[in-house]
């Protein structure tokens, strides 16, 4: 199985092996990676909530984005969807937090063509990453591109901070230790 489904449902048994919890602050998909997640039976155990902030003022007075950010470079930009997972994790109590944020059409917005999108994670210790997308199709298809494109690189965190800490635990370098 692939598609959002198994990167939701991978990720969150990885979240609820450890724990952990999950918030989620969605633009341009509109609650559709939370729609993801919470298909997933179990999902309860692990995801804390959403914060839809499909309006500009949203992002910045509900999840704390920089509203000089906001103002300079618009809503569609890397650095906007980290400060969306940040907020989120802090406004819901979260351990980790996933965002979206882009333009699915059908006219470009803050001067950014359509399928411009960008989806970033933070989690604790500060694991975390952006990825900007250059999605193709119409604006169902780049939206359900967002939703696997974030619990993708979400599932990819987990992962590695999965193997960090295996590494932390059995000896530096993988090598056999005497």
């Amino acid at each position: 199985m692939t598609g959002p489904g198994s990167a939701a449902a991978g990720a969150l048994e990885l979240l609820a092996g450890r724990g952990q919890s999950l918030a989620v602050a969605e633009s341009l998909t509109g609650g559709l990676v939370a729609g993801a997640l919470t298909a997933v039976p179990g999902a309860s155990r692990v995801v804390r909530g959403s914060v839809t902030a499909y309006a500009t003022d949203v992002k910045r007075d509900v999840l704390g984005v920089d509203g000089a950010l906001l103002a300079e470079r618009g809503a569609v930009d890397g650095e906007v969807a980290r400060q969306m997972a940040s907020g989120v994790r802090r406004v819901l109590g979260a351990d980790w937090g996933i965002a979206t944020t882009g333009v699915a059409g059908p006219l470009p917005q803050d001067g950014q063509r359509v399928g411009t999108v960008f989806v970033a994670v933070q989690g604790p210790d500060g694991a975390g990453g952006i990825r900007r997308l250059a999605l193709e199709g119409d604006r169902d298809r780049i939206r359900q591109d967002s939703v696997e494109a974030v619990l993708a690189l979400l599932l990819s965190e987990l992962a590695e901070k999965s193997r960090a800490q295996d590494t932390e635990q059995h000896g530096g370098n993988g090598c056999l230790q005497p």
